[in-house]
């Protein structure tokens, strides 16, 4: 009998390893199918996640391949409008935001940091932002002189190249700087949202004792049409301080200030989806619109190469190298999560216009703290021009020589200075570098007829120049994170420290120590209180 059962165990047992087997052919495809499942999740989780990036970079290829289909079809001014309207519209929508951002961001930004943290913050932002932009300067004028774009320019008088007559009134440069400060501290606020500040001059008719006549220029100012973001950013700097000064009385307009930041992040969300079809119409218009490029690059070629070469080098070796030395990490992954700023900055050639996606993206994808964020990339797009004081060195070298006029250490050392100042206050719109670089010429005593070839085009080199500004205030901002994460860390070390030296030092003095022989008897006498009350003792 048992004989009998164990062969019987024997035959169950093959059978349930048979029956495993056959089960285990199953579940192996089953896993197999899930594998594929699970690669296809992870293809459709990249495209989810990656779909704006995308999209944009979409955009701008898609751009291009429309203007050069359309560029044959020789189209009127009015179609060439027509066309760029769809871009305009984005435009539009991103400059409607900026006021509300840079003010609310700024308030509520400064309100969140502690007075002695805004001012290292501060101080560091400072550093780095006239550190850059000297770099920046000292890099385009090594390589104007290394190059030479103004040796070899020719056929600068072709009609064919659509040069403008209209060339930027040039003013002193005392009266650019004065103007600077004034408009750091606007005389109305409201006024200062759509208007800046500005020096013009009135020729005056003079008649001398000697009888001759002379004409003096005399200053006048005058309110011309644009955003003062220089008085906005520094009022809305000093008011989140003093609201936070404020203490319990200045939270609830800090609340309201946070809320509407907030809120207008939800507005630029729904924006950014528009950007890729406005980007395509905004390239596509501008290819349009050029006279005739081939003769363009052969006059001034080395000009452009010279500037887009400059902004090659500071915003793909300099700018990273200073945020590796700074972090330690990567830079490159850090800009990665940057491509949709970076596209928005090339095709609207605003830094301000920018301003909006490159909060969001910067948070979103690289999870740098909003107060570091919103506090410093304002600031940085008014301030930090990198991009513009390479593109201003380059044109002033390029004129000099171009008129034949050898540079002494002293011009030199004026273009450097002058643009790392006039960049400060540089309109961040299309072509707001053209402005200043009328400042540098006055400064050094060359003559502002040539900026017509600047104008020429500026098109081209503005786009890698806003990419560079944007570039400049996002490292700027993960230097600021990283610096503020690590004196965070190295307090929460301090704290831990001190109590585990606080817990040592009440162990060792229990036989010296009154206050512990007190709490003793106290505990002995009360020992049958509550837990509360010896709470209460210790």
């Amino acid at each position: 009998a048992r004989g009998a059962a164990a062969a019987g165990g024997m035959a169950a047992a093959a059978e349930g390893k048979a029956g495993n087997g056959h089960a285990e052919g199953p579940s192996a495809a089953a896993a197999e199918e899930r594998g594929g499942g699970g690669g296809l999740r992870g293809c459709r989780g990249f495209l989810r996640r990656n779909a704006l990036v995308l999209l944009t970079v979409s955009g701008v290829v898609a751009g291009v391949a429309l203007g050069a289909a359309v560029r044959r079809a020789s189209l009127g001014p009015a179609q060439v409008a027509y066309l760029a309207f769809p871009g305009e519209l984005l435009l539009r929508m991103l400059r409607m935001v900026i006021l509300p951002l840079v003010v609310c961001s700024l308030v509520s930004g400064a309100a969140s940091l502690d007075t002695r943290s805004l001012g290292r913050l501060g101080g560091i932002a400072l550093a780095y932002f006239l550190g850059t932009t000297l770099l920046a300067s000292g890099l385009a004028v090594a390589l104007g002189f290394i190059i030479r774009p103004g040796a070899g320019a020719s056929a600068l008088n072709d009609p064919r190249l659509g040069l403008s007559g209209d060339v930027p009134t040039s003013k002193e440069t005392v009266d650019s700087f004065l103007d600077l400060i004034r408009n750091l501290f606007p005389a109305n606020l409201v006024a200062a949202a759509f208007r800046t500040y500005a020096t013009e001059y009135k020729m005056l008719l003079r008649n001398t004792t000697s009888g001759n006549v002379t004409w003096e220029k005399i200053p006048v100012g005058t309110e011309i049409e644009g955003m003062n973001i220089l008085g906005l950013v520094l009022f809305a700097l000093v008011l989140g301080v003093a609201l936070k000064k404020l203490g319990q009385e200045g939270e609830d307009l800090i609340r309201f200030f946070n809320s509407f930041n907030e809120a207008t992040m939800v507005l630029v969300s729904w924006i950014m989806w528009y950007v890729p079809i406005g980007i395509m119409f905004l390239v596509g218009s501008k290819i349009v619109e050029m006279e005739d490029i081939v003769l363009l690059v052969t006059s001034l070629g080395k000009y452009i190469f010279a500037s887009i070469l400059g902004h090659f080098i500071h915003g793909g070796i300099i700018l990273p190298l200073i945020y590796f030395a700074a972090t330690r990490q990567n830079p490159y992954r850090f800009l990665l999560g940057l491509i949709t700023p970076f596209a928005t900055a090339f095709a609207t050639c605003s830094s301000s216009a920018t301003l909006p996606s490159m909060i969001k993206c910067i948070e979103e994808n690289n999870g740098v703290d909003k107060r570091i964020s919103r506090f410093i990339l304002p600031i940085g797009a008014t301030v930090n021009m990198d991009g513009a004081a390479i593109f201003q060195c380059m044109a002033a070298v390029f004129i000099a020589q171009l008129n034949n006029v050898d540079l002494n250490p002293g011009q030199i050392f004026t273009i450097l200075v002058t643009a790392t100042a006039s960049s400060v206050g540089a309109a961040g719109i299309p072509a707001g570098g053209v402005l200043t670089i009328a400042i540098i010429l006055e400064a050094i005593g060359l003559p502002t007829n040539d900026l017509s070839l600047i104008l020429a085009v500026d098109w081209i080199v503005d786009r890698t120049t806003t990419v560079v500004n944007v570039e400049g205030d996002a490292l700027g901002a993960g230097i600021l994170n990283y610096l503020n994460e690590k004196e965070r860390k190295e307090k929460e070390q301090e704290l831990k420290e001190v109590n585990v030296e606080a817990v040592a030092n009440s162990k060792s003095e229990e036989e010296t120590s009154p206050l512990v022989t007190h709490k003793d008897q106290v505990s002995n006498t009360t020992s049958t209180a509550d837990p509360e009350s010896k709470e209460s003792v210790l």
